[in-house]
């Protein structure tokens, strides 16, 4: 069943076409991935599919009765209502319900007031509604409804929106980066409700992981075209790289007829015959095919980094806390050169406020942060680009330098440095506030990258970036000589990159996991599968245990128990030097093998798990 057609859509704004003549359609089930590099039209695309703004030409149809749910990148509130005025709008008898009976809450449990909103939510059967948005907004972490919209941060506020787009049960879900502003846990539970739905979806992100597990279509738009791809992500790259070869083989192919053709027709007098004009006419043809330039385009990362001294950061029992809630408690850590740290944990436990101690933009309550005399700090920051009202973008990079120094003493302009981040000569006088969200990021992450750090803060860097800069930007930042610390909901991203993890879990508790996000999960997973299995056990095993005859460890289990450590510690290295090889891994038989040896190591790092959870039981 057609739920959406999209015939010869085209849009431009002035000289600029943005898409042309796109025609495409959306079945009834089908989980769909809209990607594209920053600029292109992504956004533009699902504005014009809501109504949002009008294309240049063209037909959109959806099937009659459809119900529809966009979440657009910028979110609109009015400011004065509470989360609970915003969640439970409408003038409906059910919503009015929720809102008596939330009201009613505060007061007293005994009066009438009460009863009667307790009578309303049960005769407009409006339980399960408050019960699921309740649910929805716990996850997304948004509990204290009496809070008004002004008060709620960007981040909040997104979240909010999303909320209400999942609260409406649309048959066809439309959503605009829809993990921004979420962390991992949240961006995981996304994910879980997505696959379970059955609402049709279309959705714009650039987290792989997010597209590889939820996706069934991908719908690539390059150059003003649009691919269709059957399949999720991983298959998509299969056939984007098939399809980049065979343009290969026939563009080199057109180039050698060309040369041929072009001998022919500098050896002609102006074609007068009908034959000859075809000549001519084919040879136009070969030149527009010769010349097509292959989607090479990369951002150039390879800016002079001062080197670094023996002494980065050090943090000596840092303490930090906000109205009376500790964030940070005690911390003591000693940065290597060289070192990539990811940092993750829920929203609101301390991430951000780690990052400002580091650069200084925070004082600790106690401890001290000391800074090597060598460090140069770069923070990529989730607020984005600074910029004056009016200005363009040339001017942003040459408020820090004309001139920018390279590696081997070689030297760069502004413009030209602007070019190889993809910023072509025609961009480079328009005002800042007029580029995508995805190329201001990209503009920032350049000026980040000009004053020559040494030691890079990236604070959710991968917002608003396509996949195609992402992946660059990984490359670029596993060859990185200094030290890297990313706070990232992007699991792809910090598996590639991260040496180990800080763990954030709350009340001022930070954890150092030796290992990438996933194998972090992995492990998380494994120590909950095990403290269930404690919980589970018999009354006559928990006899035994109480009865003295197993009370403690024998002297060959402690034995064991203080070597199961270091085993551990072993398996993961393993198991994060398989994963590195897995991805650079070139033949079929070369995929399967490592493939197999991670199941293993795997296996055996989850069997030693267990025996240590077995152990520690006594050890305490």
């Amino acid at each position: 069943m057609n739920y959406l057609s999209v015939e010869q859509l085209s849009k431009s704004f002035g000289a600029k076409q943005v898409f042309d003549g796109l025609n495409f359609g959306i079945e009834k089930g089908e989980k769909v991935g809209l990607i594209a590099r920053n600029g292109t039209g992504k956004s533009t695309l699902l504005r014009c599919l809501t109504g949002q703004d009008s294309p240049d030409a063209g037909i959109i149809t959806f099937r009659n009765g459809l119900t529809l749910g966009y979440l657009a990148q910028k979110q609109n509130f009015n400011p004065e209502l509470t989360v609970l005025e915003t969640v439970f709008a409408g003038d409906s008898e059910q919503m009015q319900a929720i809102r008596a009976y939330e009201l009613a809450l505060e007061g007293s449990h005994e009066d009438e007031t009460f009863y009667t909103a307790l009578n309303d939510m049960e005769r407009t059967q409006a339980w399960s509604y408050e019960s699921n948005a309740k649910e929805i907004l716990h996850r997304l972490g948004l509990e204290d409804m009496s809070k008004k919209m002004r008060l709620l941060s960007g981040g909040q506020q997104k979240r909010l929106s999303l909320a209400l787009e999942l609260l409406k049960s649309p048959d066809l879900l439309i959503l605009d980066e829809p993990t921004n502003h979420l962390d991992l846990q949240m961006t995981e539970w996304l994910e879980d409700w997505l696959l379970n739905s059955t609402a049709t979806l279309l959705m714009v992100t650039h987290d792989r992981f997010f597209l590889d597990n939820v996706c069934d279509t991908i719908l690539e738009l390059e150059d003003g075209q649009l691919f269709k791809h059957k399949g999720n992500y991983s298959y998509y790259l299969e056939k984007k790289q098939e399809r980049e070869e065979n343009q290969a083989t026939v563009v080199s192919k057109a180039k050698s007829a060309m040369r041929k053709e072009l001998e022919w027709i500098r050896r002609q007098p102006k074609a007068r015959g009908t034959k000859a004009k075809y000549r001519v006419q084919a040879f136009e043809d070969l030149k527009e095919t010769a010349s097509k330039r292959l989607n090479d385009d990369e951002i150039s990362l390879e800016i002079n980094i001062p080197r670094m001294g023996s002494k980065v950061v050090e943090l000596h029992k840092v303490s930090k806390g906000f109205d009376g809630k500790t964030l940070i408690k005690d911390l003591s850590y000693t940065f290597l050169r060289h070192e990539k740290v990811g940092v993750i944990g829920p929203n609101g436990t301390g991430k951000s406020t780690l990052l400002n101690l580091i650069t200084g933009s925070l004082s600790p309550d106690k401890g001290k942060v000391v800074v090597g005399d060598t460090v140069v700090f770069g923070y990529f920051t989730q607020q984005g680009i600074q910029f004056k009202e009016g200005q363009r973008v040339i001017d942003t990079v040459k408020d820090i330098a004309e001139v920018i120094p390279l590696t081997k003493g070689q030297k760069i302009t502004a413009s030209q440095l602007l070019e190889r981040f993809l910023f072509t000569k025609d961009m480079h006088y328009n005002l800042v506030d007029s580029l995508s969200g995805g190329e201001q990021r990209r503009l920032h992450l350049l000026k980040v990258l000009m004053n020559n750090p040494n030691f890079l803060i990236l604070d959710e860097p991968t917002n608003d970036l396509d996949v195609f800069t992402l992946q660059i930007l990984e490359e670029y930042l596993m060859d990185f000589p200094g030290v890297v610390l990313i706070v990232s909901h992007d699991r792809h991203f910090m598996d590639k990159l991260v040496d180990h993890c800080f763990v954030f879990e709350g009340e001022g508790t930070m954890r150092d996991f030796p290992g990438n996000y996933t194998q972090y999960r992995l492990r998380a997973a494994m120590e909950e599968k095990a403290k269930k299995e404690n919980k589970r056990t018999s009354p006559v095993e928990k006899a035994v245990h109480s009865s003295g005859e197993k009370t403690k460890l024998t002297y060959a289990e402690r034995m064991e128990f203080d070597g199961l450590d270091g085993e551990i510690d072993t398996l993961e290295n393993k198991l994060k030097t398989l994963s590195h090889n897995l991805t650079q891994s070139n033949t079929t038989d070369e995929l399967l093998s490592i493939t197999e040896k991670i199941g293993e190591v795997q296996k055996e790092l989850e069997t030693k798990t267990q025996r240590w959870m077995y152990l520690a039981e006594f050890e305490m």
